[in-house]
């Protein structure tokens, strides 16, 4: 699973022009799921999003967690995400997941966040979303979970 992390002080979801979440001071955050990722893959990567150290201490130092700032979490689910980039001027998107398995790995990875004290909004899974944001740095992080092979 893939998650492009934003740093920002607000961020907004609108499907058909109607507001379907916001969040305040937080990370913004997309996420693609590959074809070969499973529940640990979710699970890990919801783990890593909400312990991943983007924010200033009191030296103004990357050390705080969103779970350390009390900050806000807006998930947006972005299967472009998982696309093959690696050859031609156009993006193949075989390495991603079927919609029904990636919905499925998203609301793993959301109720594994919604376990945290945390204000969280997710994006409509499959809708044509407008995303508008303040990136806070601007501070952008790629994580990606790689799924797990069997061994021999």
């Amino acid at each position: 699973m893939i998650a492009l992390l934003q740093r920002v002080r607000e961020a907004s979801i609108r499907v058909d022009g109607a507001l379907v979440a916001s969040i305040g001071p937080g990370l913004l955050v997309f996420v693609g799921v590959e074809k070969d990722d499973t529940a640990r893959e979710a699970r890990r990567l919801a783990e890593r999003v909400l312990s991943y150290r983007v924010f200033a201490d009191d030296r103004d130092r990357m050390n705080l967690s969103l779970q350390d700032i009390g900050g806000e979490l807006l998930l947006v689910p972005q299967f472009t995400l998982a696309a093959d980039t690696n050859s031609g001027n156009r993006p193949s998107f075989s390495t991603a997941a079927e919609p029904a398995r990636a919905t499925a790995l998203f609301e793993t990875l959301t109720a594994v966040c919604r376990e945290r004290p945390l204000r969280i909004g997710t994006g409509v899974f499959g809708a044509d979303m407008q995303v508008g944001l303040i990136n806070d740095g601007p501070v952008t992080f790629s994580l990606r979970v790689p799924p797990c092979r069997p061994g021999p």
